[in-house]
């Protein structure tokens, strides 16, 4: 799948935060706790304004899009919006026990939680620097 795709896929949730940093701090600790997710691959990415992951299997065909926005303080709101379709019989009862038992928000948000509780302080010294040297930042 690649992120022609993304908008056909039926719309499942959507979790925001708002982070009391810049947007580049919160892009910088985003793309590092999803660096690597099992079961996803980035389709998407937009240094410091959407980073949008999909991914399949047998049961499911899926994105996760995360989008910054800059607020009027400075800080970033970051959304975190759901796709997917569930084909056959099979996926039905594997929306059920994903999406059904909540199990699937719960893990979106503790996702947002950490990314939100580990960025560090964005504003000001972060916004005017550039990545340090050798860092593993997409653009």
């Amino acid at each position: 799948m690649d992120a022609t795709e993304i908008p056909a896929l039926p719309f499942i949730d959507e979790h925001t935060t708002i982070v009391e940093a810049n947007t580049d701090a919160v892009w910088r600790e985003l793309t590092a706790r999803t660096d690597g997710t099992r079961g996803f691959r980035v389709a998407v990415s937009t240094r410091g304004r959407e980073l949008a992951l999909v991914g399949r299997h047998p049961f499911s065909r899926y994105a996760l899009i995360f989008h910054l926005d800059e607020t009027d303080q400075g800080h970033t709101r970051l959304r975190a919006e759901s796709r997917a379709t569930f084909p056959g019989p099979a996926g039905a009862v594997y929306r059920r026990l994903v999406i059904g038992t909540g199990a699937h928000a719960l893990l979106v948000q503790r996702m947002l939680t950490k990314v939100r509780k580990s960025t560090p302080e964005g504003r000001g010294e972060l916004r005017d620097k550039p990545p340090p040297a050798g860092s593993r930042e997409t653009t």
